[in-house]
């Protein structure tokens, strides 16, 4: 079974490029993507426990995916983990992620740990 990721990203081009990483672990497919914050809230909202895991951009279109890592924590399954993916995850901003309930927070330079991550949670959950 596939691991459920729900992206809150928006730049499409970076969907692409999750879409191929994820291609490249194997066993992760992105069940739905949202570019605003309030997009993101209605989807979270309508399905709850329908992901496994929200990878969540800072900065968005609209809105902020500051106050989004609250809400997925809320409204995941049991098991849900909840990411932060961003160009703005410096040390401060980092702990205040992680101190809203994140279980990880990456900068988007950090694509390396952010694949080790990735991948040991995906075999962590059995997928």
């Amino acid at each position: 079974m596939a691991w459920r990721v729900f992206l809150v990203e928006d730049l499409r081009s970076m969907h692409v490029l999750l879409a191929d990483l994820f291609a490249t672990i194997g066993s992760i497919e992105i069940v739905d993507a949202c570019t605003t914050e309030a997009e993101a809230r209605l989807w979270l909202d309508e399905h709850p426990g329908a992901w496994d895991l929200a990878i969540i951009d800072l900065v968005l279109a609209q809105g902020s995916g500051m106050g989004l890592v609250a809400h997925a924590r809320r409204t995941g399954g049991p098991g849900a983990k909840v990411v932060v993916f961003s160009g703005y995850a410096s040390p401060g901003i980092r702990a205040h992620c992680l101190a809203l309930g994140a279980d990880a927070v990456f900068e988007k330079t950090e694509t390396r740990q952010f694949i080790s991550w990735l991948s040991l949670e995906a075999r962590g959950a059995g997928h």
